[in-house]
């Protein structure tokens, strides 16, 4: 297979509280390009809390282009005219998708269902191309789709909110003309592959302020925080810090300034 292109119109979660669609947007992907990378599909959709068992992909239309023997490629479409076709492909054959495009391909949640509460979020559905075309047998002009697709672990992402305080005994030093501030701080959340997030200290209305961190996946983290070059401060607890933050749920981190100062 050299390509197998598929246009997804939607999206829904099937469970207790009915259908929720999480996306009505077409997508149209060739599912190679995602081998060892991702596609964001849905992303801030905000779920009813519930019990789900399936997801649907409600796909309109797809083809695949396959190698010969004699190292030409045929493409066999779902049809002569499926829009995602390159320009001036030549179509050989079908390729079948049953009932793809009504009731949607059916991804079945692990355990038969999974619960959703407030703040949680779906992050992984993998589709295994390898196993999900096939070349009809005694029908050398068609393909079929067969999707082997599954929801891995349905794991589901955390948050993490850190706030920053300052001791009443701290003065502030004068950078570039104005006192530091809280707003001049950053937190930064650092993977166990070195992988980096940094999100700015902003005043919640209330005089606290916060950094907000809304899709962690689950895991053990470093956090720190980081503010204008020159100053050199202290923290309680100390900085760096270390934050597990478990599937679906949102974890909290208080650090309180002790002490800041310009440095020589």
């Amino acid at each position: 297979v050299k390509a197998a292109v598929v246009t997804i119109s939607e999206i829904d979660l099937q469970g207790s509280g009915g259908s929720t669609v999480l996306m009505s947007t077409p997508v149209t992907t060739d599912l190679l390009t995602l081998a060892g990378s991702t596609a964001q599909l849905v992303n801030g959709v905000v779920v009813p809390a519930g019990r789900y068992a399936q997801l649907r992909f409600v796909i309109t239309g797809g083809y695949v282009e396959v190698e010969n023997g004699d190292g030409s490629t045929s493409i066999y479409a779902s049809s002569p005219d499926y829009e995602g076709l390159p320009d001036g492909a030549q179509v050989s054959g079908a390729l079948q998708m049953p009932s793809f495009g009504q009731s949607g391909l059916k991804v079945n949640l692990p355990a038969g269902v999974a619960t959703l509460s407030s703040g949680q979020h779906i992050v992984l559905v993998d589709f295994n191309v390898a196993q999900s075309f096939g070349q009809v047998a005694g029908a050398s002009g068609q393909w079929v789709m067969h999707p082997v697709v599954k929801a891995t672990d349905f794991e589901t992402t955390g948050g993490l909110t850190v706030m920053l305080a300052a001791d009443p005994s701290v003065t502030m030093p004068v950078v570039n003309g104005s006192p530091l501030t809280l707003g001049d701080f950053n937190a930064v959340l650092t993977a166990s592959d070195n992988s980096t997030e940094q999100v700015a200290f902003t005043d919640d209305g209330t005089g606290a302020f916060t950094a907000h961190f809304p899709f962690v996946a689950p895991g053990s983290y470093s956090l720190d925080l980081t503010t204008l070059t020159g100053v050199a401060f202290a923290t309680s607890p100390d900085h760096p810090a270390t934050v597990t933050i478990a599937s679906g749920q949102d974890a909290t981190s208080a650090f309180t300034l002790t002490a800041a100062s310009l440095t020589p």
